[in-house]
């Protein structure tokens, strides 16, 4: 049966949610802090509310069901700064409770595999801020929790086709570095599975069958192009950002056998090439 759905922070990740739930006639009421886009929001069939403690303490009131996809800041969690006291007084009533985290808290492993038992060890700010928060959610008594961890997202708008069209896009080549990714719409169909088939408590990875190198993606992105490859660039040589640095500073494989063994996912876009295929050949990421 539809219910209501409040997404706190409703961004890119979320709105794909929102494209699979509202046509079977659920209700998705998603926060902004940008005015401008409410009518954006509502042209896709959702309820637009200010980021507003009690715009949010009375949606919370409607919701059955929330997604938390505001990331954390230099102060914590901003949903649970905002929100924390509404959801406690709501947690009886409360049938599901996602919050999208970050492969990143797992850290370093070389190229090794981990998987949801693997202890998370982050070696970045933004993966012990994760950590933290993860754990603050965790926290709240008897709230149906479930964690997804989600690794490097692409899809419509976030593919590399417009940097390689440009000529600004590099091969930047850190020898044994990989990097697992989802597709936004294989994101939305963990989500959607998951709400249909709770598990309080349960961590989910939420990746490809394919990690790969980051200079491999924008190889076959030219390829698809019919353009030269960019030239590689050593890793020592390409004087990052810190934040784009910070990136390369992990490497590993993540294990996605999870979603598939408890809750049946079929991904759309098992590895990147197919992804990237699906994305030129619908023009919306090209």
């Amino acid at each position: 049966m539809p219910g209501t759905l409040l997404s706190l922070g409703h961004g890119y990740s979320a709105r794909a949610l929102a494209r699979r739930l509202v046509p079977q006639g659920w209700t998705v009421i998603g926060t902004t802090r940008d005015a401008s886009k409410a009518e954006r929001l509502r042209a896709e069939g959702v309820e637009p509310i200010a980021w507003d403690r009690d715009a949010i303490a009375e949606a919370v009131g409607r919701a059955t069901h929330i997604l938390v996809s505001a990331g954390p800041d230099a102060e914590g969690d901003p949903s649970l700064r905002i929100a924390r006291d509404a959801i406690e007084a709501r947690v009886p009533e409360l049938w599901w409770v996602g919050y999208l985290s970050t492969t990143g808290v797992y850290g370093d492993h070389h190229g090794a595999w981990v998987d949801e038992a693997t202890p998370l060890t982050p070696g970045t700010a933004r993966g012990i801020a994760r950590v933290e928060a993860e754990a603050e959610w965790g926290a709240i008594p008897h709230l149906p929790l479930h964690v997804f961890r989600l690794a490097g997202i692409y899809g419509p708008g976030r593919g590399p086709f417009e940097k390689v069209r440009r000529g600004t896009a590099r091969r930047i080549v850190k020898p044994g570095q990989v990097f697992s990714r989802i597709h936004v719409d294989d994101i939305a169909q963990v989500l959607e599975a998951s709400i249909h088939h709770p598990n309080p408590g349960a961590v989910y990875n939420v990746c490809d069958d394919d990690p790969a190198p980051p200079q491999d993606v924008i190889a076959d992105a030219a390829d698809l192009l019919g353009v030269p490859r960019p030239p590689e660039v050593a890793f020592e040589d390409a004087e990052l950002s810190p934040m784009a640095e910070s990136f390369y500073a992990e490497s590993k494989r993540v294990s996605n056998d999870r979603i598939k063994e408890e809750l049946g996912v079929e991904l759309l876009y098992p590895d990147y090439r197919a992804g990237l295929r699906a994305m030129l050949d619908s023009d919306s990421g090209a």
